[in-house]
């Protein structure tokens, strides 16, 4: 199954002869996204745009860069970034750019607005330990401060959350939304749109999204379906049930007239291992009967979440003051013990049992100084130098460390493969900028935030050749583009954004590893973001170019 290339390179007489540009690349292999074969040629910059591209030799240009023997891209897209409050605290999004990324879309089921004062105050001490202070109530005062104040390296794109639209409406409760409460919902989403969302999304393993019905999740993608908006969603199964959370988001897609996006996508539990290549078929089968999904994923076989989602989905109900009571009560302990145990529950996602138990399930962050040295243990580890049961070890820490997070081992790689080489998965990171140095840098992280689209490069293109160059990067640039509505980004092309990556395509690979991930990927030699170099053979640059984008449904001046 193949999607069509975009148009060629560009002719010769699109190039404007004796141009005068800011910056020419020079000598580079152009892989212009489209899917096409590379070819050599110049590209030339003017202001934020690409100007031209083909023998510049003879222009005249500001600053000309010799890129011979490497690879110009347009820069990538990450379609699950997370980043939209870490750059809040350091907007050089290092591990983003080493990667290559020039824009991310986040706002995975929680998203930065809506949020009343009491979603605010149980958000305010992980803002201030990072000397965040949430000063907007809605989008348009958000990018407001994105582009004002925050200035951050990269471009960003949001996703009103239905969780957030859910908890803003009804709170943390486990029951259906009263026809008001709904209606409330839709219009919070119509306003974001307006503002400039790039649709609905939803994470639909969590609380309180999880609890949220077919029919809610529908209304909600209709209305941002209306505005010209998508609807992206981390489905409510990726393990056992995994068929019937296809059917729902199916539905969704039938029932809303919405383009679907399925998050990182995955078969999870060591009982699903195999599947992939079914719940591809199942996603073309939708596709040919002509529903608009697709997919993206990060090459990982171990995926990362908040140390909570080990915990049975009533435990998490009403918020992290109700969870905290069920864990100190002894004889509910008991009761979640065996529930943990239980790989066959079917009322919520069991990545504890999924990953094998304590073994299977890695901290990596942990806010609290007094257990910065959990870090890097598996929870059967630190159960054992405990001379404790790791489940009560786990519960301990999620009620005096409510945000640590893990790394759970529940995937396999062959899925993994069936996936990153069909032609409908783009990708994601699925991570939060981190950097080397400065406040992101104390924790650790699963080693998606710093090596994804360089991990897909290196090992799986040039080592495995699982992908052509030219594929992979069209997953990584206009496919992603088209699917969040970006007709001036994910091509090389005169008149787009001049987003670029250019790459050693000999060398380029990641450095991260689940013992050691907090490390810059190699290979990555140059960023240009809005036609300004943000990524240099010297380092990060000090420049600040990226920009909120704004969605389809936005009533207001393009930046």
């Amino acid at each position: 199954m193949t999607l069509p290339p975009e148009s060629g390179p560009p002719r010769p007489d699109e190039i404007s002869a004796g141009a005068s540009f800011d910056v020419v690349l020079h000598g580079g292999s152009v892989v212009d996204g489209s899917g096409a074969l590379s070819f050599r040629a110049d590209l030339g910059i003017r202001g934020d745009r690409i100007a031209a591209i083909g023998d510049l030799g003879q222009s005249e240009a500001a600053a000309r860069v010799d890129v011979s023997g490497l690879v110009v891209a347009p820069g990538f897209i990450d379609l699950l970034g997370q980043s939209e409050f870490s750059v809040l605290v350091d907007n050089r999004a290092a591990s983003k750019i080493t990667q290559g990324i020039t824009t991310e879309i986040s706002g995975e089921g929680t998203s930065i607005w809506p949020a009343n004062e009491r979603m605010i105050q149980a958000v305010l001490p992980w803002f201030h330990h990072f000397g965040v202070e949430p000063d907007w109530r809605s989008f348009a005062e958000f990018f407001r401060r994105l582009d004002e104040r925050t200035r951050p390296a990269i471009n960003i794109g949001l996703f009103v959350g239905a969780g957030s639209l859910r908890n803003y409406a009804l709170g943390l409760e486990g029951r259906p939304a009263s026809a008001a409460e709904l209606e409330l919902m839709k219009s919070l989403t119509a306003q974001a749109m307006e503002e400039g969302a790039m649709g609905v999304s939803s994470s639909l393993q969590y609380a309180p999204d999880r609890f949220a019905s077919t029919e809610e999740l529908t209304g909600l993608a209709a209305v941002s379906a209306r505005h010209g908006g998508v609807y992206f969603t981390h489905q409510r199964s990726e393990g056992d049930r995994i068929f019937e959370s296809l059917e729902e988001v199916f539905t969704i897609a039938e029932q809303a007239k919405s383009p679907v996006e399925i998050w990182h996508l995955k078969a999870a539990y060591r009982s699903n291992w195999g599947r992939m290549p079914e719940v591809l078929a199942r996603i073309e089968a939708a596709r040919a009967r002509g529903l608009d999904v697709t997919a993206d994923m990060y090459p990982y076989d171990r995926s990362a979440n908040s140390l909570d989602a080990c915990l049975p989905l009533w435990v998490r109900e009403g918020g992290f003051e109700a969870m905290a009571g069920r864990l100190k009560n002894s004889d509910l302990r008991a009761r979640i013990k065996a529930e943990m145990d239980n790989p066959s529950a079917i009322e919520w996602e069991n990545q504890w049992a999924g990953a094998g138990g304590g073994e299977g399930v890695l901290l990596v962050s942990v806010l609290d100084p007094a257990a910065k040295a959990f870090e890097g243990l598996s929870l059967a580890e630190l159960g054992s130098r405990q001379g404790r049961d790791p489940r009560d070890v786990l519960m301990d820490l999620v009620m005096t460390n409510r945000l640590t997070s893990c790394v759970l081992s529940i995937m396999n790689e062959e899925d993994v493969r069936a996936a990153l080489r069909h032609p409908l998965v783009s990708f994601c990171s699925d991570s939060q900028a981190m950097a080397g140095d400065g406040p992101l840098s104390k924790t650790k992280s699963h080693p998606r935030a710093w090596g994804s689209f360089p991990r897909i490069l290196g090992r799986y293109v040039r080592q495995e050749k699982l992908l052509t160059l030219e594929e992979a990067v069209r997953k990584m640039t206009s496919q992603a583009a088209r699917r969040v509505g970006l007709a001036d980004r994910g091509l090389l092309r005169p008149g787009m954004m001049a987003d670029i990556a250019v790459f050693d395509p000999r060398n380029i690979r990641d450095e991260a590893t689940f013992g050691d991930p907090n490390q810059y990927s190699r290979g990555i030699q140059y960023v240009f973001v809005n036609g300004r170099i943000v990524l240099s053979e010297k380092g990060l640059t000090d420049e600040r170019p990226g920009r909120s984008l704004r969605g389809p449904g936005w009533r207001g001046p393009r930046p």
